[in-house]
């Protein structure tokens, strides 16, 4: 018998425990640990932000959802990984051993490579765990009072863009909604070279059309922006230009700003020797195996992945949902085979398919593969991503509720939506 432990239950953990369940035989005993006792929708956020979601709607109690299924769920941090040992050490000081490692615990969110940045100790916000997004909805409240300036965008070494870009959008459409637009100026600040470069180096014609976008809606933007800290009420920013030298330097002000962090490793997954790079996240081969540890994979925004291209202000490369997907797909197929004295052989899809919301309307798009050169390129507006999104919110959490394995983005988003049948041609 083995004994499988998954580290983290997010968008990554959760299917990857409900994939390995259905993967493996009875006999093999899966166990979930993660320092949050209940999964969150994370596309939500931005919704919750604003006041369009409430927690509840996108929060769900792992213990029961796994229980149901004969996973075992530990509500513990882990502090420790001994990797030569195969054994995990909890923040109760409990041990866990484990013959394979599933490490899928998302990022840390880095706000102190920025002084002054954070929803806690500093003066931005963010919209990356469902606590950061009820701490903007409760500011919004009082901001909706005295309206001002506002500043969205992400930070230098970000990798994750399309989320700054909604929000955006989403608050712009909000704000109309209560007449109150016309009150609020705002500047979208980012690190991305160009505005709709999305650390993917553009996909399609996003550029063109996010830049009409944001003309169209009265939202300025700096690119190539190092935010290098925020003070009260005001945000210092160095534009470089596109040889990396300084071009401008910004005082912005705002009343309230959400600017997504750069990410890194959780501590402890940096701390394994040889597992991770610099950053802290970890170095997989094709299999999703680390290079170092052949009992350990890893799936989601915690497995390194190289910038598409250099860029003056450092951006990374983002991880979506069907990307994730694919990678915990993989590591459940090769760990089975594993199992049954079968070389690993199964590999991840990396490729980039996003549902974008935009408020009232939306933007969708295919990089297949996600590094250019690339054999499909395409991004396209429209009210149906919207409604798309809104219905993939439900479709989502109604698999996570129901425990099913099937491989939900490829289900939902390719072929409800026709993007297979675009992809083939």
């Amino acid at each position: 018998m083995a004994h499988i432990v998954i580290m983290g239950a997010g968008l990554g953990g959760m299917p990857a425990a409900y994939e390995m369940r259905a993967a493996l035989a009875k006999e093999h005993r899966i166990t979930v640990v993660s320092a949050l006792g209940y999964f969150q929708f994370v596309p939500s956020n931005p919704w919750v932000a604003v006041g369009w979601r409430k927690r509840e709607e996108v929060v769900l109690e792992i213990a029961p959802l796994l229980g149901r299924k004969g996973i075992d769920f530990i509500a513990q941090a882990v502090t420790r990984i001994d990797a030569d040992a195969r054994r995990l050490v909890l923040a109760d000081e409990r041990t866990v051993d484990y013959d394979y490692l599933v490490i899928t615990t998302g990022p840390k969110l880095s706000f102190d490579e920025v002084p002054g940045a954070g929803p806690v100790a500093g003066h931005t916000h963010s919209v990356c765990s469902i606590d950061h997004a009820e701490r903007f909805w409760a500011d919004y409240e009082k901001f909706l009072e005295a309206p001002g300036p506002v500043v969205i965008g992400a930070m230098p070494m970000a990798s994750c863009f399309g989320p700054a870009y909604e929000f955006a959008f989403i608050l712009d459409a909000d704000l109309r909604k209560r007449k109150l637009r016309n009150k609020v100026p705002m500047t979208y600040v980012t690190s991305e070279p160009y505005i709709g470069h999305l650390g993917l180096g553009g996909v399609g014609d996003s550029k063109s059309m996010l830049e009409s976008e944001f003309r169209g809606h009265d939202i300025k933007w700096i690119t190539n922006a190092k935010t290098t800290k925020v003070e009260p009420g005001k945000m210092f920013v160095t534009q470089l230009d596109d040889h990396g030298a300084v071009y401008k330097e910004h005082e912005i002000p705002f009343k309230l700003a959400m600017m997504l962090p750069a990410f890194k490793g959780v501590d402890a997954v940096a701390a394994v020797p040889n597992l991770c790079n610099p950053r802290g996240f970890v170095l997989i081969d094709e299999f999703q195996r680390s290079k170092a540890y052949k009992s350990i994979y890893s799936a989601g925004v915690c497995v390194a992945i190289p910038p598409v291209e250099v860029t003056p202000v450092p951006t990374g490369a983002p991880k979506t949902g069907y990307m994730i997907e694919t990678m915990v797909s993989a590591i459940a197929h090769n760990i089975a085979d594993e199992l049954a004295g079968r070389e690993a052989s199964a590999k991840a899809t990396w490729n980039a398919i996003c549902l974008a919301d935009m408020g009232d309307t939306g933007a969708a798009f295919v990089a297949l593969p996600q590094i250019p050169p690339r054999n499909v390129n395409w991004f396209k507006k429209g009210k149906w991503v919207h409604l798309a999104k809104i219905a993939f919110e439900k479709y989502f959490m109604r698999k996570m509720r129901s425990g099913n394995t099937e491989p939900i983005y490829e289900k939902y988003v390719l072929k409800a939506l026709g993007i297979v049948r675009l992809a083939n041609k």
